[in-house]
């Protein structure tokens, strides 16, 4: 199996490429380098920490950690995204809405996740 079968990563891929666009292409120019770098980079964090975690799967704290820190990520993605709406930088209600729906729904399956990956006995290789 690989990371790229998780659930959490296919979201979270679908995610960086939806916020990668809208900053492009819903922002003014002067937010690409303010909070559209920032929400870019966070959204890439999320996937790459559940990507990290899963290569040290075999170590449970190790995975557990790279997977808090991809929810906190996320929480970041959610937090940024609602301040380029409260601003008015992003004034498409519809996609804000939308990202808002994804980030959210993605957060939850991360905290599923990691309550699962806690409960999981792995056993020695």
């Amino acid at each position: 199996m690989s990371y790229k079968n998780l659930e959490i990563w296919k979201l979270s891929s679908e995610i960086v490429v939806d916020i990668h666009k809208m900053t492009l292409e819903k922002l003014p120019k002067f937010e690409m380098y303010e909070v559209g770098s920032q929400i870019r980079r966070s959204s890439k964090s999320v996937k790459s920490n559940i990507v990290e975690g899963y290569g040290r799967r075999y170590y449970k704290q190790e995975f557990i950690h790279f997977l808090m820190i991809a929810l906190a990520s996320n929480d970041e993605t959610l937090d940024h995204l609602e301040t380029l709406f409260e601003t008015n930088s992003l004034s498409d209600e519809q996609l804000f809405n939308n990202l808002f729906d994804r980030i959210t729904i993605l957060g939850k399956k991360l905290n599923s996740f990691i309550k699962s990956v806690q409960e999981e006995h792995i056993s020695p290789r």
